[in-house]
């Protein structure tokens, strides 16, 4: 293989002076990788520049336990360290996937490079900038997936349970009503005035409607359970062990079942007792389906506002307590976990601003997970508005380890991240600031063991670029 001729041949080097190539040629090294060899390893350092002259690599990223590819080189690929990169560890595995021929300058031979071929490092520079921002797209693309995808398993979680309560709730209501047609025999075959009927409705429909309001503790409750059950088998009504319990959670006492059989002789207390009871657990299940129901509407209604779905993409007036609340919701399941108490101070008169809502909900939830992720069990995050006349500021703030003083004035750049290695991309608060930043707010940050603070400052009219 002529080596210059398959430089001059490549995109990239069509305006560079055959002599620079040849210099490159001189100063490098070519290899020769079969399938299945690393060019590259993830958290490893980088040799130098490279330059794929044949063959095909695939670059593979692993990022919250899962593997994925991230890029192809082919013949012409120039991939490693460029002149005035900064990158000297690589992100990912560079895995030989068809038999390769590559040239490798090493990166001691990159401030020579810089210094006297002037066309040849303009290119390389060039194909940096690129390389970057194509880059850091599809990874923030990736990191909002991995955020979609987090969130949808949270809410897939949340929901499963008003989901099963309502489908149990339905079994049991239809297993139930099979009795009711049995019951209703034997209250039809009784002669009550008008009166009778009315006084037995009444005090049904009264201990339903305070049925919320019935609070016992757990012996309180066993106790009471033992009283009606006794009084019941006394007067040898049927399933009295089994309606004792629907009577206390009703709110029934003795006196209440007392009055029931003054008012329907002792003759029928049997047939109506157990019609009223049939009715309290048809009434029951009726409240644990609505429960359940309003429950899944509301998470319904929490993804929505969340993420805007039902809105225009243009900017509007955003509720910043009502996107913290949405945010929270969805999380929901995370705090369960780890047992996570959340304190919020969100005054209902915080003003909105004008902004984009589902722009402003993914930054509450980065900075929400990152406090998640930086605290233990039974932890604590606190969420605070202040205003000022222009200004509303947000405080996220969590007791956990904090952050090392070495390290917290890089936490924003781009790829930098303090998690293990597949755990994040380093671009969460990267994003952060960049939405933050467009509109014309500014996040900062403060920690110290036991407490770290993440200050949002927005201003209340924005105008975005």
């Amino acid at each position: 293989m002529d080596t210059l001729q398959t430089l001059q041949q490549n995109p990239a080097f069509s305006n560079v002076p055959a002599d620079q190539l040849q210099w490159l040629i001189d100063q490098a090294s070519i290899r020769d990788l079969e399938e299945g060899a690393h060019l590259f390893s993830a958290e490893k350092p980088i040799e130098g520049m490279v330059v794929l002259l044949a063959g095909r690599i695939d670059i593979n990223r692993t990022q919250a336990g899962q593997r994925y590819k991230l890029d192809t080189l082919t013949k012409h690929s120039i991939s490693g360290i460029l002149p005035y990169s900064r990158l000297e560890i690589a992100k990912a595995d560079g895995v030989v996937k068809k038999p390769v021929k590559v040239l490798v300058l090493p990166k001691e031979r990159l401030p020579d490079l810089a210094r006297t071929n002037y066309e040849l490092t303009e290119v390389l520079v060039h194909q940096m900038t690129s390389r970057v921002r194509e880059f850091t797209k599809q990874q923030q693309m990736n990191e909002k997936l991995m955020s979609l995808g987090k969130l949808s398993a949270g809410l897939a979680h949340e929901l499963n349970n008003p989901a099963s309560a309502v489908v149990r709730s339905s079994t049991a209501l239809k297993e139930h009503l099979t009795n009711t047609p049995d019951r209703f025999k034997k209250v039809m075959a009784i002669k009550v005035t008008t009166k009778e009927v009315d006084f037995v409705n009444d005090l049904m429909f009264e201990k339903i409607s305070q049925a919320a309001s019935v609070t016992l503790t757990l012996m309180q409750k066993t106790s009471l359970e033992d009283e009606l059950l006794d009084w019941l088998e006394e007067r040898d009504v049927t399933n009295a062990f089994d309606i004792a319990p629907i009577f206390v959670e009703f709110g029934f006492k003795e006196e209440d079942l007392e009055k029931i059989e003054e008012a329907v002789t002792l003759a029928h207390a049997d047939a109506v007792i157990n019609w009223v009871a049939n009715n309290l657990i048809t009434e029951k299940i009726v409240m644990e389906i609505e429960e359940a129901s309003k429950r899944i509407a509301h998470l319904i209604n929490s993804i929505k506002s969340y993420s805007h779905m039902d809105r225009a993409t243009d900017k509007a007036q955003v509720n910043i307590k009502e996107g913290i609340s949405n945010t929270l919701t969805l999380l929901g399941h995370k705090f369960k976990r780890k047992n996570i108490q959340v304190n919020t101070h969100i005054p209902e008169d915080t003003p909105t601003i004008n902004a984009f809502g589902g722009e402003l909900n993914q930054v509450w939830t980065n900075l929400i997970v990152n406090a998640i992720d930086a605290i233990g069990q039974d932890g604590e995050i606190q969420i605070k508005a202040l205003q000022e006349p222009e200004y509303v500021t947000i405080e996220i703030i969590d007791n956990g380890k904090g952050i090392p003083e070495d390290v917290i004035d890089q936490i924003f750049d781009p790829f930098f991240t303090t998690k293990a290695v597949g755990e994040g991309t380093g671009l969460g608060l990267d994003i952060v600031q960049r939405i933050v930043r467009n509109h014309r707010g500014k996040i900062t940050v403060a920690s110290q063991p036991g407490e770290t603070v993440f200050s949002v400052c927005l201003p209340i009219q924005t105008e975005l670029s």
